[in-house]
């Protein structure tokens, strides 16, 4: 495969998630209710710093040139050194060397269906900086909704929000190559503003918990405004994750789990209520329906900024200070 630096390829375009917040602690009312042990979660941190670490071993800076004639960054690291900054100012590989590890780009899996590309960039990051902030807001995000539902369903959010963060980014993102967690991280964020909607009933202090997930899904959203960063995986991530919430983590009615002390002739309420069966029904609908016309119209090579003009300021908003001529 080709060598192509970050400045031929148009760049790079990093999913950053900024958030460290944990789960507000208004959310949860009954905190005696038994918690998972949260194993799933570190697992995931453990794979991407690894992960990380095979990207620096393969990219072996000081045994390849790089196009700005500089050199690397930490080279007392050897082959482990960082790309110079000027290439990328993250601490991390060549775009090239992403490129070789599985890094979406959106022609190479629209004419060289390389769909796999779609799973593996989200296991990928560009830097050491990018990789520390994915990794600690999946910390801070990911342990704590995994000691409330569970690794199961925690763990269908992450990757199935990063694979829709991914598919809505290759619709846009036409001269960059994208990688990061964060589509799947901002999955979890709209998993928890869903929750949050469909256990409505059984929470204290709904505003204030309310307020708070909305105010740090703005601020990580309006982060993506900036130029290289891919904003496009996020708002994917976001509305798959935010769908799926419904579907995996509404709360059975209080009735109902008292239901085995009551006496045998008490009427049993139902497990959930109708308007959460009526929106784990719509949800799913629109997940199921959302992933197959997604990767239809992706396949034959639909362009998004095609029937959208406007969508590209979703992603890079122009100022005085950058330009986004490339985005």
């Amino acid at each position: 495969m080709e060598r192509e630096d970050l400045e031929s390829r148009g760049g790079l375009k990093n999913r950053v998630s900024n958030s460290n917040s944990s789960y507000p602690s208004t959310y949860v009312e009954d905190n005696s209710e038994a918690q998972w042990i949260s194993w799933l979660v570190p697992v995931f941190v453990v794979i991407n710093v690894a992960l990380f670490v095979v990207v620096m071993y393969i990219n072996n800076c000081p045994k390849h040139p790089n196009p700005f004639d500089q050199k690397c960054v930490a080279k007392f690291l050897g082959r482990f050194s960082f790309q110079p900054l000027k290439e990328n100012p993250l601490f991390g590989p060549s775009s090239s060397t992403l490129l070789k590890m599985g890094a979406l780009e959106r022609s190479r899996v629209v004419e060289k269906h390389q769909g796999w590309r779609l799973v593996t960039c989200i296991w990928l990051h560009a830097g050491l900086i990018h990789l520390l902030a994915n990794m600690l807001s999946l910390v801070f995000i990911g342990i704590r909704l995994e000691q409330q539902f569970g690794f199961l369903r925690v763990g269908l959010i992450y990757l199935l929000s990063g694979f829709g963060g991914s598919i809505l980014s290759s619709f846009f993102i036409e001269n960059y190559i994208s990688v990061g967690a964060s589509g799947a991280l901002f999955g979890l964020l709209g998993a928890m503003l869903s929750e949050l909607l469909t256990n409505w009933s059984i929470y204290s202090n709904k505003a204030a918990a309310l307020i708070t997930l909305i105010f740090i899904v703005a601020i990580n959203l309006a982060v993506g405004i900036l130029p290289h960063v891919d904003n496009f995986a996020h708002i994917g991530g976001f509305w798959t994750g935010f769908l799926l919430g419904f579907v995996l983590l509404p709360r059975p009615q209080f009735g109902w789990l008292e239901s085995r002390n009551l006496p045998a002739d008490v009427q049993v309420k139902s497990k959930f209520k109708p308007y959460q069966y009526v929106l784990w029904v719509t949800s799913l609908a629109l997940l199921i329906a959302g992933f197959t016309v997604g990767l239809v119209l992706l396949f034959k090579g639909v362009n998004g900024n095609d029937h959208c003009h406007w969508c590209h300021y979703l992603t890079c908003v122009p100022t005085s200070s950058w330009s986004c001529s490339q985005n």
